[in-house]
């Protein structure tokens, strides 16, 4: 497959969860050394995309003021990761959309140009670390929109499943430090450490 200029790619921060396991915090702008998530994964992914959009279902305004677009789920039910890349799959306005969570904030500095070049024939490529899927860090041709909203619609919300239900390609990646997600009081304790 020929390379994928950057222009041809979107990326997409998801920061639309409930914040559940971190006390229902808005988990894009809990901070971690001194700076709200988002802005770590702004910064790490900006330089590898040719726009960002947030996935943001709380709080619009102040995501709004990162200078990004924002977009939310089609409802208000939070129905998790897939929602969230459907309204980007929706919004964007390339082919390819690359996704990643705002809670991880060491995402490689080169995850876009790998999972394009692992990537293959496949409309869609996946992350993984050790064997294991990463599937909110993933690469999608933006024509996957009408197939994910009839997937939702059909009940299927679990992301690794409806990658692999797509033919997702899978990328190996060697740092699983650069994928950990800041979930938990205690796994921000452990960042910090």
């Amino acid at each position: 497959m020929a390379a994928i200029e950057r222009s041809a790619i979107t990326g997409l921060i998801l920061a639309g969860g409930r914040g559940r396991r971190l006390g229902s915090v808005d988990k894009g702008l809990a901070l971690w050394q001194g700076r709200p998530l988002v802005e770590h994964a702004l910064g790490r992914l900006t330089p590898q995309v040719g726009a960002v959009l947030i996935s943001a279902n709380r709080n619009r305004e102040r995501y709004g003021a990162l200078g990004c677009s924002v977009v939310a789920d089609a409802d208000e039910s939070f129905s998790g990761p897939l929602a969230g890349m459907l309204a980007g799959l929706r919004a964007a306005r390339t082919e390819w959309l690359a996704v990643v969570p705002c809670d991880a904030p060491r995402l490689p500095h080169d995850l876009v140009a790998r999972l394009t070049a692992g990537m293959g024939g496949a409309a869609a490529a996946v992350a993984t670390v050790d064997g294991r899927s990463q599937p909110v860090f993933c690469l999608l041709k933006t024509s996957l929109a009408d197939r994910l909203a009839a997937d939702l619609s059909a009940g299927l919300h679990a992301t690794g499943r409806w990658l692999a239900s797509i033919g997702a390609a899978t990328v190996a990646f060697a740092d699983a430090r650069a994928f950990a997600n800041l979930n938990t009081a205690e796994d921000f304790a452990a960042a910090a450490a």
